[in-house]
């Protein structure tokens, strides 16, 4: 019996239907070269993957290691204090020459000399001198050198400690500086002693180094922070007018030093900590020393010595101006390529090829400091001192003015004159976060030293300083309003 034709048709359809699932069965199947492509693409992956968080892992740690490094590199300062003796100390032009005069036999010469020095120096009628200058025998013994120091320190340490409200035992580092004082025990143990300090302090003292160790003690402690990490330096530096009581001899060249050098002291706190970035006052970019002892002229032009007659002073030299022009400008050689932009360096490098290889006759090129520097902090050493690095540099009188009021105010304070300055410059509400600070020191040896701050924080309206009581009244005429014959009517 024949089947349906309609029986045949759907074996057909089914014979298809079961050939295309068969088809598609196979096509489904995975070639062998797939398979082994997608399980070495998963295993790169993977490994990719373990590398990349291996790197992450030691660049993490080498960047922590970079950065701690570095920041244990850095030098902020946190903040300073400047000393200001006390107003019966204050001496004016009549009375420090009646000092004079008492300390040895009247000579008409020597007052009217000093008179005239007094005159040109440049300092006011409100500088302040040691107490043993207002005892009733005006004898300078080493108690009261002693007493001087210790009224200094213990003024500006208390202060700073105060402004800055770190406790005297996290201190991990002390430098003085005091060039011509140095009794035993030694004036950074009476700091320890006096503060109890912990056992581990550093301590240091620098002496001899003449009125720029100030810049020394700061580049000192920059170097010792490369050593101990997350540490504070203490730096505290004055000059012992007692231990240097006025000369009694009749040399002039020794007698300038009597109308100049006044009381003065200065403290910083130093710190390398990577945290007190943030409140830090100022941060140091460079510092440059120069030392040009080996030239005989340089070395002698500031001598403490005994006159003739035994008496002991401080003999300036008639070479000291150029002597430390010569210093100021080798300086400013090896600071400049550190902070002057590449157009001045430019301009002094073609000066120098066409005066030296070309053999042009040409007038040497000064770099203009100024576009590097927004404020300036001219050693106080005398008038003459500070009109001569000013002619030097090319600075305005308003860039002079911060070390012409310094002078005129405290006086020759040696080491702590720079600091006069800065206090100035923050009392007139000079400093600008970013704004760059040059300090130029000079010292016996004879030795120039700078050193560059930047501004890291603007200073608090109601901050005290050591200028509140008169800053209202500066800038001023510092000019000396004696009559010419005053002296001679007064002798």
């Amino acid at each position: 019996m024949a089947r349906p034709a309609s029986v045949e048709i759907h074996l057909a359809m089914g014979i298809l239907l079961l050939a295309f699932l068969n088809a598609a069965a196979a096509a489904a199947v995975e070639p062998e070269w797939l398979e082994e492509f997608r399980y070495v693409k998963e295993v790169v992956v993977t490994r990719a993957i373990e590398i990349l968080l291996v790197c992450s892992m030691f660049g993490g740690g080498l960047f922590l290691i970079i950065r701690r490094r570095y920041s244990s590199r850095q030098c902020y300062l946190l903040d300073f204090a400047c000393y200001k003796p006390p107003a019966e100390r204050q001496v004016n032009t009549e009375l420090s020459i009646y000092f004079s005069a008492m300390q040895q036999p009247i000579n008409v010469d020597n007052a009217n000399f000093e008179w005239r020095i007094y005159r040109r120096s440049g300092v006011g009628e409100e500088t302040c001198l040691p107490r043993c200058y207002f005892n009733d025998e005006m004898v300078a013994t080493l108690e009261e050198a002693r007493v001087e120091m210790e009224e200094c320190f213990a003024a500006v340490l208390d202060e700073l400690f105060r402004k800055t409200c770190v406790e005297a035992r996290e201190i991990d580092i002390v430098i003085v500086n005091v060039s011509t004082f140095g009794p035993a025990p030694s004036l950074t143990a009476w700091i320890v002693n006096r503060y109890m300090m912990k056992e581990s302090v550093k301590t240091f003292n620098l002496s001899g180094m003449g009125c720029s160790t100030s810049l020394i003690a700061v580049d000192m402690a920059k170097d010792l922070f490369k050593v101990y990490r997350d540490s504070y330096a203490l730096v505290i530096g004055s000059e012992n007018i007692t231990a240097n009581a006025h000369y009694r001899g009749n040399n002039k060249s020794m007698m300038v030093t009597n109308c100049l050098f006044r009381v003065g002291g200065y403290a910083l706190l130093l710190s390398n900590k990577r945290e007190d970035a943030a409140r830090a006052k100022m941060r140091l970019l460079h510092t440059v020393r120069t030392n040009v002892a080996a030239v005989d002229e340089a070395y002698n032009c500031v001598m403490v010595k005994e006159d003739d007659k035994g008496f002991p002073g401080t003999e300036l030299s008639p070479s000291l101006i150029q002597v430390a022009g010569d210093a100021v400008r080798k300086n400013m050689a090896a600071l400049g390529p550190k902070v002057l932009p590449i157009t001045e360096q430019l301009y002094y490098a073609y000066n120098m090829i066409c005066i030296k290889a070309l053999k042009m006759n040409l007038k040497p090129y000064i770099p203009d400091f100024r576009v590097a520097f927004q404020h300036f902090c001219v050693h106080p050493g005398g008038r003459s001192v500070i009109n001569g690095i000013g002619k030097t540099l090319q600075l305005s009188d308003y860039e002079l003015e911060p070390s012409r009021m310094a002078l005129h105010r405290f006086g020759n304070t040696s080491v702590s004159g720079i600091w006069y300055e800065a206090a100035y410059m923050e009392a007139q509400r000079r400093f600008k976060v970013g704004d760059r600070i040059w300090q130029i020191a000079l010292g016996s040896g004879f030795k120039c030293n700078s050193a560059v701050w930047e501004v890291m924080r603007e200073t608090h309206p109601l901050q005290s300083t050591v200028w509140d009581d008169c800053i209202h009244r500066y800038p001023c005429d510092t000019r000396n309003n004696y009559p010419d014959d005053y002296c001679k009517r007064w002798l």
